[in-house]
């Protein structure tokens, strides 16, 4: 198919803002959006430069989204990136999976993956989320063998070992060491990918409409939410 020189300078206006905006809403470049989701031909080139680039394009309610694939680490995150930002300079691979057992158990929280909307609260205070960490790790271990997590690749014991090798700490200090500076971490980290609003002074945390959207229209399909279920043994 051919393109006009104008429907291709277009698509690359639309796919560099999404480059760095991550999103695009009507209300904020009227234009680009309304070229996007009216002229397919438009829509074909972003996707295409999308695809060259290691993302998806997607529409979820009034707004397209930039979303890098996983293999994708220029705009995402590696996974040795990810053990830098969120774990402690001595972190190991038992502190990585421990931070994503952490947003898995703050997911499974919020979304159940029923009903029209997926969102099942609209808040956690920090410190119930930190005891259901612990109650789910605990349950984890309790209710799978050494053989059953080798089989299935979830090291609940690995990850308790982990998270028990933190301190607790009740002064504030949010060094990654501590329970409560490890999950501080985080939640920054969260925000910083403009996924929650972190309420620090009341510890806090509600998911923003960019969260909400993801989970309904793409995490929390029914495959993906059993998969997440299965991991944390519902």
């Amino acid at each position: 198919m051919a393109y006009e020189i104008g429907e291709v300078k277009l698509s690359q206006q639309i796919f560099y803002y999404l480059l760095e905006n991550h999103e695009l809403r009507e209300m904020d470049e009227q234009r680009l959006y309304r070229a996007y989701l009216e002229e397919e031909q438009i829509q074909n080139l972003v996707k295409s430069q999308a695809e060259t680039a290691l993302c998806n394009i997607e529409r979820y309610g009034d707004v397209i989204y930039l979303i890098p694939k996983e293999e994708n680490v220029f705009l995402g995150f590696s996974k040795a990136e990810l053990k830098k930002r969120l774990c402690k300079s001595t972190g190991t691979d038992k502190d990585f999976y421990l931070s994503q057992f952490v947003i898995l158990t703050f997911l499974v929280e919020f979304y159940d993956g029923q009903g029209s909307s997926s969102k099942s609260r609209e808040y956690i205070r920090v410190g119930d989320l930190q005891n259901c960490i612990s109650m789910r790790l605990k349950e984890g271990v309790e209710n799978t063998s050494e053989e059953e997590e080798e089989s299935n690749g979830i090291a609940y014991r690995n990850m308790l070992e982990a998270y028990e090798s933190l301190r607790s700490d009740d002064k504030g200090t949010r060094q990654k060491t501590t329970k409560e500076g490890f999950i501080h971490t985080i939640l920054k980290f969260l925000e910083e990918q403009g996924l929650i609003d972190y309420i620090e002074e009341d510890e806090m945390i509600k998911t923003t409409k960019k969260m909400d959207n993801l989970m309904d229209w793409n995490l929390l399909n029914q495959n993906n939410y059993q998969r997440i279920r299965k991991v944390l043994g519902q």
